[in-house]
Protein backbone atom coordinates (compact mmCIF):
# COMPACT_ATOMS: atom_id res chain seq x y z
CA UNK A 1 0.00 0.00 0.00
CA UNK A 2 0.74 3.48 -0.59
CA UNK A 3 3.00 5.30 2.15
CA UNK A 4 0.60 7.95 3.62
CA UNK A 5 3.93 10.28 4.72
CA UNK A 6 3.54 11.26 0.83
CA UNK A 7 0.12 11.86 0.90
CA UNK A 8 -0.16 15.54 0.82
CA UNK A 9 3.13 16.65 -0.65
CA UNK A 10 1.21 17.61 -4.22
CA UNK A 11 -1.60 20.16 -2.84
CA UNK A 12 -4.09 19.48 -5.74
CA UNK A 13 -5.08 16.10 -4.42
CA UNK A 14 -6.81 18.29 -1.48
CA UNK A 15 -9.20 19.92 -3.27
CA UNK A 16 -10.46 16.80 -6.08
CA UNK A 17 -11.45 13.21 -5.35
CA UNK A 18 -9.19 11.15 -7.67
CA UNK A 19 -9.58 7.66 -5.60
CA UNK A 20 -11.69 6.64 -8.47
CA UNK A 21 -9.09 6.96 -11.03
CA UNK A 22 -5.80 5.23 -8.05
CA UNK A 23 -8.51 1.98 -8.34
CA UNK A 24 -9.30 1.88 -11.94
CA UNK A 25 -5.09 2.19 -12.61
CA UNK A 26 -4.39 -0.11 -9.80
CA UNK A 27 -7.30 -2.84 -12.00
CA UNK A 28 -6.85 -1.94 -15.17
CA UNK A 29 -3.19 -0.44 -15.57
CA UNK A 30 -0.34 -1.98 -16.42
CA UNK A 31 2.08 -2.76 -13.89
CA UNK A 32 5.56 -1.36 -14.34
CA UNK A 33 8.61 -1.12 -12.35
CA UNK A 34 11.39 1.48 -13.05
CA UNK A 35 14.76 1.75 -11.62
CA UNK A 36 16.67 4.87 -10.26
CA UNK A 37 17.15 7.28 -13.63
CA UNK A 38 14.49 5.53 -15.76
CA UNK A 39 12.59 7.99 -17.90
CA UNK A 40 8.74 7.95 -17.78
CA UNK A 41 8.21 10.65 -20.21
CA UNK A 42 11.10 12.81 -22.07
CA UNK A 43 10.46 16.03 -23.16
CA UNK A 44 9.93 16.90 -27.15
CA UNK A 45 8.26 13.82 -27.40
CA UNK A 46 4.38 13.09 -27.09
CA UNK A 47 3.11 12.71 -23.36
CA UNK A 48 1.14 9.39 -23.50
CA UNK A 49 1.15 7.99 -20.22
CA UNK A 50 -0.51 8.54 -16.93
CA UNK A 51 0.22 6.44 -13.84
CA UNK A 52 -0.34 5.86 -9.80
CA UNK A 53 2.87 5.97 -7.61
CA UNK A 54 2.94 3.05 -5.40
CA UNK A 55 6.19 2.97 -4.08
CA UNK A 56 9.19 5.25 -4.80
CA UNK A 57 9.24 9.23 -6.25
CA UNK A 58 9.70 10.60 -9.58
CA UNK A 59 11.32 14.12 -10.01
CA UNK A 60 9.87 16.21 -12.79
CA UNK A 61 12.72 18.13 -14.71
CA UNK A 62 13.38 20.73 -17.35
CA UNK A 63 16.23 21.62 -19.28
CA UNK A 64 17.75 25.31 -20.03
CA UNK A 65 19.35 25.38 -22.98
CA UNK A 66 21.40 28.66 -22.86
CA UNK A 67 22.75 27.24 -19.46
CA UNK A 68 22.83 24.02 -20.01
CA UNK A 69 21.20 23.20 -17.28
CA UNK A 70 18.89 20.83 -15.60
CA UNK A 71 16.24 22.28 -13.07
CA UNK A 72 13.44 20.12 -10.73
CA UNK A 73 10.59 21.87 -10.68
CA UNK A 74 8.59 19.23 -8.61
CA UNK A 75 7.99 15.81 -7.20
CA UNK A 76 5.43 12.66 -7.35
CA UNK A 77 5.45 10.48 -4.13
CA UNK A 78 3.65 7.17 -3.51
CA UNK A 79 0.08 7.72 -3.63
CA UNK A 80 -0.07 10.29 -6.00
CA UNK A 81 -0.19 10.50 -9.84
CA UNK A 82 2.88 10.73 -11.95
CA UNK A 83 2.18 12.67 -15.91
CA UNK A 84 2.45 15.54 -17.99
CA UNK A 85 -1.26 16.81 -17.18
CA UNK A 86 -2.62 17.96 -19.33
CA UNK A 87 -0.37 17.11 -21.95
CA UNK A 88 -0.87 13.61 -21.38
CA UNK A 89 -4.69 13.89 -22.45
CA UNK A 90 -3.97 14.70 -26.21
CA UNK A 91 -0.91 13.69 -26.36
CA UNK A 92 0.80 16.91 -27.19
CA UNK A 93 4.74 17.16 -26.79
CA UNK A 94 6.09 17.26 -23.22
CA UNK A 95 6.88 20.10 -21.73
CA UNK A 96 9.29 18.34 -19.18
CA UNK A 97 10.94 15.28 -18.66
CA UNK A 98 10.03 12.70 -16.28
CA UNK A 99 12.60 10.91 -14.01
CA UNK A 100 12.11 8.10 -11.36
CA UNK A 101 14.33 9.41 -8.92
CA UNK A 102 14.36 5.92 -7.09
CA UNK A 103 13.40 2.23 -7.45
CA UNK A 104 9.23 2.73 -8.60
CA UNK A 105 6.34 0.40 -8.60
CA UNK A 106 3.53 2.19 -10.43
CA UNK A 107 0.07 1.28 -12.31
CA UNK A 108 -0.28 3.01 -15.74
CA UNK A 109 -2.32 3.71 -18.17
CA UNK A 110 -2.93 5.81 -21.67
CA UNK A 111 -3.73 9.37 -21.64
CA UNK A 112 -6.03 9.27 -24.08
CA UNK A 113 -7.92 6.17 -21.92
CA UNK A 114 -7.92 8.93 -18.68
CA UNK A 115 -9.44 11.16 -20.94
CA UNK A 116 -12.30 8.97 -22.04
CA UNK A 117 -12.74 8.53 -18.51
CA UNK A 118 -12.73 11.94 -17.64
CA UNK A 119 -15.35 12.81 -20.17
CA UNK A 120 -17.57 9.93 -19.28
CA UNK A 121 -21.00 11.17 -17.24
CA UNK A 122 -19.79 10.11 -13.96
CA UNK A 123 -16.88 12.20 -14.10
CA UNK A 124 -18.26 15.38 -15.36
CA UNK A 125 -16.51 18.24 -14.36
CA UNK A 126 -13.52 16.74 -12.81
CA UNK A 127 -11.04 17.32 -16.09
CA UNK A 128 -11.69 21.17 -15.26
CA UNK A 129 -11.48 20.64 -11.30
CA UNK A 130 -7.66 18.95 -11.60
CA UNK A 131 -6.79 21.67 -13.79
CA UNK A 132 -7.82 24.44 -11.61
CA UNK A 133 -6.00 22.10 -8.89
CA UNK A 134 -2.71 21.85 -10.34
CA UNK A 135 -2.49 25.77 -11.31
CA UNK A 136 -3.80 26.78 -7.38
CA UNK A 137 -0.61 24.74 -6.57
CA UNK A 138 1.27 25.88 -8.89
CA UNK A 139 0.15 29.65 -8.11
CA UNK A 140 0.88 29.40 -4.08
CA UNK A 141 4.07 27.74 -4.94
CA UNK A 142 4.98 30.63 -7.33
CA UNK A 143 4.31 33.24 -5.08
CA UNK A 144 5.68 31.75 -1.88
CA UNK A 145 9.46 31.84 -3.47
CA UNK A 146 8.80 35.43 -2.78
CA UNK A 147 6.75 35.45 0.64
CA UNK A 148 8.65 33.00 2.59
CA UNK A 149 12.34 32.67 3.20
CA UNK A 150 14.33 29.79 2.12
CA UNK A 151 14.36 28.66 5.39
CA UNK A 152 10.65 28.59 5.77
CA UNK A 153 10.19 26.56 2.72
CA UNK A 154 12.54 23.98 3.18
CA UNK A 155 10.51 23.71 6.31
CA UNK A 156 7.67 23.67 5.05
CA UNK A 157 8.36 21.28 2.69
CA UNK A 158 9.99 18.71 5.53
CA UNK A 159 6.28 18.95 7.15
CA UNK A 160 4.52 17.70 3.96
CA UNK A 161 6.83 15.31 3.56
CA UNK A 162 9.34 14.14 6.07
CA UNK A 163 11.20 11.35 4.14
CA UNK A 164 11.87 13.68 1.76
CA UNK A 165 15.48 14.03 2.24
CA UNK A 166 15.60 9.96 2.35
CA UNK A 167 14.36 9.78 -1.02
CA UNK A 168 15.39 13.16 -2.88
CA UNK A 169 19.30 14.06 -2.83
CA UNK A 170 20.06 17.75 -1.73
CA UNK A 171 20.62 19.09 -5.40
CA UNK A 172 17.03 18.25 -6.49
CA UNK A 173 15.84 19.62 -3.44
CA UNK A 174 17.82 22.76 -4.29
CA UNK A 175 16.80 22.99 -7.62
CA UNK A 176 13.24 22.52 -6.44
CA UNK A 177 13.50 25.44 -3.98
CA UNK A 178 15.28 27.53 -6.85
CA UNK A 179 18.77 27.62 -4.39
CA UNK A 180 22.27 26.36 -4.11
CA UNK A 181 22.96 23.05 -2.72
CA UNK A 182 25.06 25.09 -0.37
CA UNK A 183 22.14 26.75 0.70
CA UNK A 184 19.86 23.99 1.82
CA UNK A 185 23.31 22.04 3.93
CA UNK A 186 23.59 25.02 5.87
CA UNK A 187 20.06 25.42 6.41
CA UNK A 188 20.06 21.08 7.59
CA UNK A 189 22.35 22.01 9.93
CA UNK A 190 20.89 24.77 11.63
CA UNK A 191 17.75 22.03 12.02
CA UNK A 192 20.37 19.66 13.18
CA UNK A 193 22.14 20.98 15.75
CA UNK A 194 18.51 22.95 17.33
CA UNK A 195 17.33 19.39 17.51
CA UNK A 196 20.64 18.63 19.04
CA UNK A 197 20.71 21.77 21.53
CA UNK A 198 16.76 20.67 22.54
CA UNK A 199 17.79 17.18 23.40
CA UNK A 200 20.35 18.52 25.76
CA UNK A 201 18.33 20.68 27.21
Amino acid sequence: MAHLSHKHFNSYKEGVNLEFLRDYCIEHGETRLMKRGEVFEKAGEPSQLVAFVERGCFKYMVHNDEERKDYCTGFAFEGEFVADYPNCLTGRKSELTIVAGTTCKIFQILGKELDNLLDSLHTKGLKQAISDSLFAQVYAQYLDTYRMTTRERYKRLLIRCPELVQSINLKDIASYLKVTPTTISNIRREFTFGEQTLKTL
